[in-house]
């Protein structure tokens, strides 16, 4: 079997359709079906069942079309290292965020995009656990995240660049500030109620901030758990309760009636960094993007 041949069968899977197939591909029905006969025969398994007009993909075609996507995605990856050998930046770069660190991105991306003007991107933004399958997918070259990064997928599959840390500052909304305060300990912080965020599976900030208030024995009423930056910072907003959150959000939400306070007794800091898949060979453009993201911080 050939890469031509799995791109034939990749069709038909996505299509589930001979005819449909052959239109996508720009050929005609009668080869495409002797060349997905061919393909069977030469595995010794049926890929599909044959259900009326529609085909189903076997146990046996799940794990083929499974295992060819990510051939597929390796090949390309191939060639554009070797097309990258001879050729300037350019090209479409897929990368991803968790929302926390969005705000760190555009600046450089803004420069980027002035010295690489042939390069376009694709972002996307998520928690630990959906950009880890879109890294496992090949579907992003890299993505910025707090760290450690929470994921399905065990941590050797990944390399990891550390950027500088983020301090931790805390929320709180203005009428609950005292005047002219600019800092309050944790003592002070844990008379108000808060907000923390924290879901089923991402656990992490909420981890490392609690941590801190039970070290010194203290332990503030959590009113709400909020599975996303900008629920947190909206409920500060209304006056529901205290939140502390790394600084660097504030530049992506700035919303009214919240005061940012440093916390006065302990060194808290977010650690960000860059990941990607240890195997995979990054494009020119990626390896560029990272190295700005260093610069900048």
């Amino acid at each position: 079997m050939d890469m031509r041949q799995l791109r034939y069968f990749l069709a038909i899977a996505h299509e589930g359709q001979i005819t449909r197939a052959a239109k996508q591909l720009n050929m005609e029905q009668p080869p495409l079906s002797r060349q997905l006969k061919l393909i069977e025969q030469e595995l010794g398994v049926v890929l599909f069942d044959r259900n009326g007009k529609r085909l189903q993909l076997t146990q046996a075609g799940e794990m083929l079309r499974n295992r060819a996507i990510a051939l597929m995605k390796q090949f390309e990856e191939t060639i554009t290292y070797v097309q990258e050998l001879g050729e300037g930046v350019q090209g479409v770069l897929s990368i991803g965020a968790v929302v926390s660190c969005v705000s760190l991105l555009p600046p450089v991306l803004r420069q980027f995009t002035e010295k690489y003007p042939q390069v376009t991107f694709k972002i996307q933004e998520g928690d630990h656990f959906l950009l880890g399958e879109l890294l496992e997918n090949r579907d992003l070259e890299f993505i910025v995240t707090r760290l450690p990064f929470q994921s399905d997928f065990q941590s050797q599959h990944y390399s990891v660049l550390p950027l500088p840390s983020d301090p931790f500052v805390a929320l709180l909304p203005t009428e609950w500030c005292p005047q002219n305060a600019r800092a309050m300990t944790l003592e002070q912080l844990a008379r108000f109620p808060f907000l923390t965020l924290k879901t089923d599976r991402t656990t992490g900030m909420h981890t490392q901030v609690f941590d801190q208030f039970k070290r010194l024995g203290l332990e503030p009423k959590i009113v709400s758990e909020c599975s996303s930056v900008a629920i947190a910072i909206s409920l500060v907003s209304a006056g529901i309760g205290a939140a502390i959150l790394p600084e660097s959000i504030m530049n992506s939400f700035a919303p009214p009636n919240v005061a940012k306070i440093s916390i006065q007794d302990v060194d808290l800091q977010s650690n960000i960094g860059v990941v990607w898949l240890r195997d995979r060979h990054l494009s020119k453009s990626a390896r560029h993007l990272m190295d700005m993201l260093v610069e900048f911080s």
